[in-house]
């Protein structure tokens, strides 16, 4: 064997090692990627906790002998708490479910990758075995008989020296390759595991809302059950509403004083859009209206209209936001001034997407359907306001059932 056929091999040894670098350093990169999503649900299961603690104290709550002796509305507020924190569970799965596939989808890669420099070696070294065969001992004796000197003897020497050695490191990282698929692959599999873990975890909560949900709705229909007790619900309900209007009022004109010293403001387009996209059904018109249990006529304030649990709810038009928050009467609810003297309300909410002081388009969520307050079943109270006084909101529309 000449000196030509000697540094080739070693040329080619060399090139194969800064090929396999790359790869190593593709496989670096998918796996700080994977570290940043591995982090991102490690986020979400300490706020799944938070949730779960949180729960532990309203039920320690609604165990106690003092939720027994508070009035039905209270114990609904309680409840609708209670309500709102599996929401929060079920978002939260829910999110953490998508970085799960995320991550899934990056360690399949990874084991593409882990799987290709496996073959990749795995052909290396049976290359170099065949060549071994072929030429074997007597190739390195031959390199080394034919020395022309004792200093090229040495030089001779050195080089089957590292010829050996690359055999050595050929061998180790076959070895090494094998392990790391076989742990992407076995890191692949117990990710997927904990993906149907989550699953199946979304699952029961969403059975759990649902126990909820029908169990809060139980308190309003047992107080709407006696004509007494109803007529106590209407006037503490309407004395909510009336106190809400009035605050709307007050911050209404408080939002136009200061757009008008800072000489700028958000104004609304001046047409009103439906606030539940997909779902036109009203169940419950604005006026006087018959109760369902008692015939009594009562005053509606607003409209309901028929929407799922956890729809989109939507801005009616560009404006302000002035009110997000809770109240035993509207529940969740969103106060939205248009500018004008025109606000709109959005009630019974499951949650909330927007801050008071927050400006929205037309068309942006403000939030979710839900149940909470005064409701026995999921939908939406719908108030339009001109002027501080509340007005028929189906008069800004056409598109819309009555049923």
């Amino acid at each position: 064997m000449n000196n030509k056929r000697i540094a080739r091999i070693i040329a080619i040894i060399l090139a194969l090692i800064m090929a396999f670098s790359f790869i190593y350093a593709a496989i670096d990169a998918l796996t700080a990627t994977a570290a940043v999503t591995q982090a991102q649900i490690d986020k979400l299961r300490q706020e799944k906790k938070e949730y779960e603690k949180k729960k532990q104290e309203i039920q320690s709550k609604i165990n106690t002998i003092e939720f027994e002796r508070m009035t039905e509305v209270a114990k609904k507020s309680v409840l609708d708490d209670r309500i709102m924190l599996t929401g929060n569970e079920i978002d939260n799965t829910t999110e953490t479910i998508a970085h799960y596939e995320d991550l899934i989808a990056e360690k399949e890669l990874e084991v593409i990758a882990a799987q290709g420099r496996e073959n990749d070696q795995l052909e290396h070294y049976k290359d170099r075995v065949r060549d071994m065969e072929e030429n074997g001992v007597i190739s390195y004796l031959e390199i080394i008989f034919e020395s022309s000197s004792f200093i090229d003897l040495l030089a001779r020497i050195d080089f089957v020296a590292d010829i050996m050695s690359a055999d050595e490191n050929t061998y180790q990282r076959l070895i090494a390759a094998r392990e790391e698929t076989y742990n992407a692959k076995l890191d692949l599999e117990n990710t997927k595991e904990e993906l149907e873990e989550e699953k199946v975890q979304l699952e029961f909560k969403n059975e759990e809302l649902l126990e909820q949900l029908a169990e809060a709705s139980l308190l309003i229909e047992k107080i709407e059950a006696t004509l007494d007790a109803e007529n106590e619900l209407y006037k503490q309900t309407n004395a909510e509403e009336a106190k809400v209007q009035e605050e709307i009022n007050k911050k209404v004109e408080e939002l136009r004083r200061q757009q008008e010293r800072a000489n700028a403001g958000v104004k609304g387009t001046g047409t009103l859009g439906w606030p539940s996209p997909g779902y036109s059904y009203v169940t419950s018109t604005y006026g006087l209206r018959p109760h369902p249990v008692h015939k009594v006529i009562r005053q509606h304030s607003g409209i309901d209209i028929s929407v799922p649990y956890g729809a989109k709810i939507v801005a009616s038009d560009t404006g302000t936001v002035i009110t997000s928050a809770y109240n035993s009467s509207y529940g969740n609810y969103v106060v939205i001034s248009h500018g004008n003297g025109v606000t709109t309300l959005y009630a019974h909410l499951s949650s909330r997407s927007v801050s008071a002081g927050q400006s929205v388009t037309k068309g942006q969520t403000v939030g979710l359907c839900g149940s909470t307050g005064v409701s026995t079943g999921p939908h939406l109270h719908f108030e339009v306001a001109v002027g501080g006084a509340r007005t028929n909101p189906l008069q800004f529309f056409t598109n819309y059932s009555i049923g």
